[in-house]
């Protein structure tokens, strides 16, 4: 470009003339007119393209072979050298793979999709899972990360659980909106199975009634992308590999995932407080547009839960998710439903809960509460010491001592161990170790004695009264009872030489 610009300034402004700076600077005539004509080198310049001989009477082929290819499994499709391999063997090729390979290349280039970008209002969300790697407490777990997305903003909220399922789709959902402060007017979905249960047409959905109920509550509309179209969400796909790589890198080594969790909002919180790209202000400034057009809170808070109708096999366990979960041995052989959330799995009978778990994440597991099979340890008290679900059953020493006892003043020390026992279906377990550890103090261990004590010890002495609740009786005065009036009363009624008696006792 130096010696460009010099020869140019040489030329047309100074007096050295063509044919001098040929000889000088070794140029032929018509580069030298080239350069006088341009003010920067221009470039090779094609007049047309060039031609290929091997390859151009095979392109046809190539082009029927990758457009096969669209309807074939994704993994089965042809890759450069298996095409110069066909184009080889079955139709006489003869020239090398890299012009095969440049051929393909530039056919695929032209075949890729452009996308529009869309216009997102305030007041609208995305969501998405995705999968991430942590360690709790010391072992290495998937778990399942949910994104909730607020693209005018560019606000983004995150949360782990176990897996994705009904439950956490929608637990996910209840923890964004309290985040967020509102419920987005329309959210962005795939077609996920626990929104869809069939696709209808390109657009119409039939949906899940777990995402219905969670629609109905709060009131947002849903749209959902076309088949293996995730750019209609590409907000939400981006900002999860945004929250995975900013949020959970290095792998979080955790006691649990609600201390995670816990974690995670906070980063949330924290990451509002950046600019956001080709906008005026903060993601928080921006949020505070985003809320203005959602719709509000409702007052009443909705359980994200599962609910399954099940029934009691004659081991009293309920099988949910692969997990078997104990129920009293009365409920045995019965219809029950399960109201499964993201930390609890509740039993219902009728209209009442009968049984409660803390969920189980795990697979083919069972989860046995010892209090539900006393009933039955009650009339087989034989079996007591070999019950399964008292295996690992830790009581308070002072528990073996009472067995110890009951056994060794009567042959049927088990079965009244048992009855004592049977009182944690309607005690706690410190109340009852209480009353135990009193009662062995006394040297009164038989178990009505101990239901004498848990009783007395649950007794209340009587509150003061309290108007509070009642407007109507706080304008009632009630006047302090006057007890001289009676005086007067037996100063007219009785004898004389009796009222002067009571008068010399009085003073």
């Amino acid at each position: 470009m130096e010696q460009w610009t010099e020869i140019r300034r040489r030329v047309l402004v100074e007096d050295l003339s063509r044919r001098e700076a040929c000889k000088i600077y070794n140029l032929h005539w018509k580069t030298l007119q080239k350069m006088l004509s341009h003010a920067e080198p221009p470039g090779y310049r094609r007049v047309k393209p060039v031609r290929r001989p091997k390859i151009e009477p095979f392109l046809p082929i190539i082009q029927q072979i990758l457009e096969s290819d669209r309807s074939a499994p994704k993994k089965q499709r042809h890759t450069a050298k298996r095409i110069w391999e066909r184009l080889r063997d079955e139709h006489g090729f003869t020239g090398q793979i890299t012009i095969v390979r440049d051929a393909v290349r530039e056919m695929k280039s032209t075949r890729k999709e452009v996308f529009l970008p869309l216009s997102h209002p305030p007041g609208e969300a995305q969501v998405d899972f995705g999968f991430a790697k942590v360690i709790v407490a010391g072992v290495e777990t998937d778990v399942a990360v949910f994104v909730m997305s607020l693209p005018y903003s560019d606000a983004v909220y995150c949360q782990v659980f176990p897996r994705e399922c009904i439950e956490t789709f929608q637990e996910g959902h209840v923890r964004a909106f309290q985040f967020f402060g509102g419920v987005p007017r329309r959210i962005a979905y795939d077609n996920a199975k626990t929104t869809v249960t069939k696709i209808v047409t390109s657009r119409e959905r039939t949906l899940t009634d777990a995402f219905l109920k969670l629609k109905s509550h709060y009131l947002f509309d849903s749209h959902f992308c076309l088949v293996r179209r995730p750019n209609e969400k590409g907000h939400v796909e981006r900002l999860v590999d945004y929250a995975r790589s900013n949020f959970l890198v290095p792998v979080p080594a955790v006691d649990s995932l609600e201390a995670l969790n816990a974690e995670l909002m906070n980063r949330c919180q924290r990451d509002q407080e950046r600019m956001v790209r080709g906008k005026s202000g903060t993601v928080s400034t921006l949020l505070a547009e985003d809320r203005a057009a959602m719709l509000p809170l409702p007052a009443q808070p909705f359980e994200a839960r599962r609910v399954k109708d099940v029934t009691a096999d004659p081991l009293s366990l309920v099988r949910f998710d692969t997990n078997s979960y104990s129920v009293p041995t009365k409920y045995a052989h019965r219809k029950l439903i399960i109201l499964a959330t993201v930390s609890e799995v509740r039993l219902v009978y009728e209209d009442q809960v009968v049984a409660r778990h803390p969920r189980c994440w795990d697979r083919e597991q069972t989860r046995f509460d010892p209090v539900h099979y006393l009933a039955l340890l009650e009339r087989k008290p034989g079996g007591f010491d070999y019950a399964r679900p008292l295996e690992k059953w830790e009581l308070p020493d002072c528990f073996g001592l009472l067995r110890r006892r009951l056994e060794a003043d009567d042959r049927q020390g088990t079965r009244a161990f048992i009855r004592v026992l049977r009182y944690l279906e309607c005690f706690t377990l410190p109340q009852l170790t209480d009353a135990v550890e009193y009662a062995l103090d006394l040297d009164v261990i038989d178990p009505d004695s101990i239901r004498i004590i848990l009783d007395h010890r649950m007794d209340r002495p009587t509150e003061l009264f309290k108007l509070d609740g009642r407007p109507h009786l706080a304008g009632i005065r009630v006047a302090i009872t006057d007890v001289s009036a009676y005086r007067s009363l037996l100063s007219a009624t009785l004898p004389e030489s009796t009222t002067a008696i009571e008068s010399g006792v009085a003073s």
